[in-house]
Parts: C-alpha cells; sequence; structure tokens
C-alpha cells in the first residue's frame, strides 16, 4: 500500500482508513449484490438498503427525534445558503437574522441577501472574526423567520461549544466543518445541514436533518429540486441521490458507532487532540500566535501565525517534508491551519506537536 501522509486539509479532508479499506474491498462488487455501488440502481433494494441504514445510524448517533426528517442532498452548503431562505423566509412576521462570526457565515448571509430581507445581529468583523458574540449580545427577533448561525468557522478557527437556545425562533445551523463531532441537542434546531467533505464521507452529498413542521414553508412555485417537502415527500429520492456519497456516510456513521463507541467518546478525543496542539500555541512565549481567543477556540481547525511570511513558508516546506501535509492557511488570513478532524490519528497530531516544538526552538 502506498504510504499515507497526515493530511490536515480543511476539506476534502482525511476519511478514516477503516472506511476507506472497507469502500477499497467493496468498489467492484457489494456483498450479496455482484455490481459497485457505482453502478447500482438507486430505486433498487440493495441501495434502498444503504440509504435507510445512513439515515438510522445518524438518527441514532445524534438521537434525532421522530419529528424531524434526514435527506441526503446535493450542492454542497452553498446551494443551502439559498435553499434556507428560499423555503423558510416565506409567509414569515419578521426577516430571518444572521450572526456572522466568520467567512462562511458572510457567504450564506450574501446568498440569503437575493431571496429577500434580513437582519445582522451580531457580527465579529471589528475583531477579525476571532471570536463568538456573548450569550447576551444576541436575542432574535421573536416574529424572525429564522435565525442563522455557523457552528464552526474553518477560516478563522471559532467554534460554538454548545447548541445556543432561540426559543420558538427556527435555529437554522451550517454544521459543514463539525457536523458528527459531537452530541448534539437536535431539538434546538429547526434545520441544521452540512456538507459531508470534512467529517461524515466525500465531497458530493450534503445532509439536511429539518423539522416536520417546517416543511409547510416550502412553497409549490419553488423550483422542484430547492424544495425541502418535495425531498422529504420522497425520501431523498426526487431525483438520482449521490448514492456513492451515502454509502460512505453510512460506512463513517457504523464506524463512529461501532469502533469509536459514539459521540461522546468522539468528542472526548476532539477535546484531548485541539489541547494537545493548542497548548504548544500558548507554550511557545509568543511564536505561535493562534488567531481565536481561547474562549472560542475551534476543536476542529487550529489556526495561528508566525512571526514573520517567511518563517510561516519555510514551516510549511519542512511539515511538508515530514509528512505533514496541507497545513498552509486560507488564502483570505494567511497563516497556518491545522485541520484536525474525527479521523485525524494521535500519530498525525503528535507528530505535529512535535514538529511545532521543535519549529520554535530552532527558530524562535
Amino acid at each position: 500500500m502506498t504510504e499515507r501522509i497526515f493530511n490536515f486539509s480543511a476539506g476534502p479532508a482525511v476519511l478514516p482508513l477503516p472506511v476507506l479499506e472497507q469502500a477499497q474491498r467493496e468498489l467492484l462488487a457489494l456483498p450479496g449484490v455482484g455490481a459497485s455501488v457505482l453502478e447500482i440502481s438507486h430505486r433498487g433494494k440493495p441501495f434502498q438498503s444503504i440509504l435507510e441504514s445512513a439515515k438510522l445510524r445518524l438518527k441514532s448517533l445524534l438521537d434525532v427525534p421522530d419529528n424531524y426528517h434526514i435527506l441526503f442532498l446535493q450542492g454542497g452548503a452553498r446551494l443551502q445558503f439559498s435553499m434556507v431562505p428560499m423555503n423558510l423566509m416565506p409567509g414569515s412576521a419578521a426577516p430571518p437574522e444572521y450572526v456572522l462570526t466568520g467567512s462562511w457565515g458572510k457567504n450564506a448571509l450574501k446568498e440569503a441577501e437575493k431571496a429577500g430581507p434580513l437582519r445582522i445581529v451580531w457580527d465579529g468583523k471589528d475583531t477579525r472574526y476571532d471570536r463568538l458574540p456573548a450569550p447576551d449580545a444576541w436575542k432574535p427577533t421573536p416574529q424572525a423567520a429564522y435565525v442563522h448561525i455557523t457552528s464552526n468557522e474553518t477560516i478563522q478557527g471559532v467554534q460554538f461549544p454548545d447548541d445556543p437556545d432561540t426559543g420558538e425562533v427556527p435555529l437554522v445551523c451550517d454544521a459543514s466543518s463539525d457536523f458528527l463531532h459531537r452530541p448534539l441537542n437536535i431539538s434546538r434546531y429547526g434545520l441544521l445541514y452540512a456538507c459531508a467533505q470534512k467529517n461524515a464521507g466525500p465531497a458530493g452529498v450534503t445532509i439536511v436533518i429539518l423539522r416536520e413542521d417546517l416543511l409547510d414553508r416550502s412553497g409549490d412555485s419553488l423550483p422542484g429540486y430547492l424544495n425541502y417537502r418535495i425531498h422529504a415527500e420522497n425520501n431523498s429520492l426526487w431525483n438520482t441521490p449521490p448514492s456513492f456519497g451515502v454509502y460512505m456516510v453510512d460506512l463513517v456513521a457504523r464506524w463512529l458507532q461501532e469502533e469509536i463507541g459514539g459521540l461522546e467518546k468522539m468528542y472526548a478525543q476532539n477535546r484531548d487532540q485541539a489541547n494537545t496542539l493548542y497548548r504548544v500555541l500558548d507554550n511557545t512565549n509568543g511564536f505561535y500566535r493562534g488567531h481565536a481567543q481561547p474562549e472560542s477556540r475551534s476543536l476542529m481547525n487550529v489556526t495561528f501565525r508566525l512571526p514573520s511570511e517567511e518563517l510561516e513558508q519555510r514551516f510549511l516546506a519542512d511539515a511538508e517534508r515530514q509528512g505533514l501535509s496541507a497545513l498552509k492557511g486560507h488564502r483570505s488570513v494567511g497563516g497556518i491551519r491545522a485541520s484536525i478532524y474525527n479521523a485525524m490519528p494521535w500519530e498525525g497530531v503528535n507528530a505535529l506537536r512535535d514538529f511545532m516544538q521543535d519549529f520554535a526552538t530552532q527558530n524562535a
């Protein structure tokens, strides 16, 4: 087998090795089927079984209540930026409200503005999106169509540590970059969506978890694919679904259940791995400067700068030579970004920790 690097990419991101190995074994022919998952009909019993298994595993992992639908769609989070307001905005007494904690929240806002008026209830731009709002800094209007948050900002490295309580106002969450990293109180959310290529599977499938009563807002005038109600009524089979992506989500969910032991254990590992790297940031006398304020730090994306861009380029080149790949920060902010999603093994985190310590000693 080709030797694998430690892949710190922000997405598409590292996948669990047992999942990749199982997909490799089954790629030519699914057990008992005699054909690849890439070849079978989405209307046939073999794929129906995969689809139901993926739904049931996600429902179990997240303890999804019975009055929620789990949909498998396409178009990534960017399509959801438009589908959410198109479906949930019409007929509401007050416009939707957005909490902006980084670049992806701003992207969601930009698309939502095309659907109608809205309101920004908090914007972290004055502090370069290095923190979350205090709990009392944003209160949704009681009649608002919904309030939208981004649970984890991959570029700035800030993350909500818990599930906000927005009362009767539906909470909509872009959970693309931390989906399945910890247990959630799904009943706090009206709608939660996540493209899979960070924690849940490959690029190409998007998971939407939607409370049933909100389907009443999806009007008949919407184009078919953009209507949540149509997807729910057709069990995500209104069009040909991203079948291989659904298959991979099922394998990842099984890995979380059977090999990790559930989301509580996954969360504990994620906290320990992130703290391993943040301790390096905090104990090198300012050589590494974390972007996020300590109380807002992400467990998924550790973002930081070095004393100079020259040192950052040397850091990236030296790390690449040691098999520590894809550590370059997003082009909009620069610096370093270590994405340590669920599938990042401890060996990768420890190798990066040791490299960071050695690099700081040699270059401080």
